[in-house]
């Protein structure tokens, strides 16, 4: 169990969830960090006492700072004050709540001083996962997943000896708010229709993402960095009640599944107390009360950008930082009502065609190639 903590990205929803983990428990928080939410940085600063607020810009840290002027702690911010509370020498855990490619250097940066990563931003893996779990291995430190799916892969996989007892990992998918809906229905929702998820309560970004199911997508390239898997070993159903977390096939045929109420606050608090397991203010699970339990496969052909990630999966190199960076241009646009629900997909797909690909890239490669995939959505629209 881990006894000081950074939370990046703090304010959103797995942040707050995570600090209402981490209020029941003796973990001292390091650091906080935000975007723009002063007001509720300021209300964290006041329970918390970190000893560093990371703010995305000078001037809202500067807001926050006559906030808390009367708390002995530092306001910093931007990409230095993220760096920053990455590699507090106190904290021995770093979760990794913020969404999007702003979350990779400090994951890397809090992976060299040897931290327990509580690894919530997918873009990490998604983009430089090869690279990340190679820095992993060479700085021995561990990364436990906070999302549901990989916790529940990571959960199944804790009884086999090694990978090689593994056939495939199947992930579950809720299917969103639009499931069952063909490509001309689909064609007219609004994002007020997309942000309308059945089971969990997240982000606008990542809700948007388990609309058009690039969520999923991304999440099997997360899955084959994790584990280090191919892709033709790991699968998507759709399981509509989010019961079934995920679920891993042994070669034997035998298939374990980790099963809960749909809480993040579960997988949040075993990446805090891994290997032991804690009493959780999460529900217990019913099973003669949570209903028939049901799967199906995804439609690709109405759902597409599942299928561009898993095209970009196998395609390796930048064709991944690039889908998700155009994917991150594109939903901002989508979510601004600047284009519509299928536009999300042609502006991906185009940018994956219209960015030059490399094989091997270096972290740098890969941050030019996030850079020229939003440059290709802003000119692509």
């Amino acid at each position: 169990m881990v006894t000081c903590v950074s939370v990046l990205g703090s304010t959103g929803s797995i942040g707050r969830q995570s600090l209402d983990i981490i209020s029941r428990m003796p973990i001292r928080v390091a650091a906080l960090t935000a975007g723009q939410n002063v007001e509720r940085m300021a209300q964290q600063c006041r329970q918390f006492r970190p000893e560093l607020a990371v703010m995305a810009t000078e001037r809202v840290a500067g807001e926050l700072q006559a906030q808390i002027s009367d708390l002995p702690i530092r306001v910093a911010w931007g990409e230095a004050g993220l760096l920053e509370a990455a590699t507090l020498e106190d904290a021995d855990c770093v979760i990794t709540a913020v969404v999007g490619m702003v979350g990779l250097k400090p994951t890397l940066a809090a992976i060299r001083k040897g931290k327990r990563i509580g690894l919530a931003n997918k873009e990490t893996l998604v983009c430089a996962g090869e690279l990340v779990m190679a820095e992993a291995e060479k700085y021995h430190a561990q990364i436990v997943p906070v999302d549901s799916e990989h916790s529940a892969i990571f959960q199944c996989m804790m009884g086999l000896s090694s990978r090689s007892e593994v056939r495939r990992l199947i992930l579950t998918c809720s299917g969103g708010p639009f499931f069952g809906m063909d490509r001309e229905r689909l064609a007219h929702v609004t994002k007020a229709d997309a942000l309308r998820h059945p089971n969990w309560k997240m982000g606008a970004k990542i809700t948007v993402d388990c609309a058009t199911l690039m969520n999923k997508g991304l999440e099997v390239i997360e899955a084959m960095r994790l584990y280090h898997l191919p892709l033709e070993q790991v699968d998507v159903v759709i399981h509509r009640q989010s019961i079934v977390h995920s679920l891993v096939e042994c070669v034997d045929g035998a298939v374990m599944a980790q099963l809960g109420t749909p809480d993040m606050r579960l997988p949040i608090q075993l990446a805090l107390t891994y290997p032991q397991r804690m009493p959780c203010p999460v529900q217990p699970l019913s099973l003669t009360e949570c209903g028939p339990l049901t799967f199906s496969q995804p439609d690709v052909e109405a759902f597409p950008c599942l299928a561009l990630a898993r095209e970009c999966a196998m395609a390796g190199g930048t064709a991944c930082p690039v889908m998700n960076g155009a994917n991150e241009a594109a939903v901002a646009l989508f979510l601004q009502d600047e284009i519509g629900f299928y536009d999300i997909y042609h502006l991906v797909s185009g940018a994956v065609k219209a960015v030059p690909f490399v094989r091997d890239p270096s972290l740098e490669e890969i941050l030019e190639a996030d850079h020229l995939a939003r440059e290709a959505v802003a000119s692509g629209r």
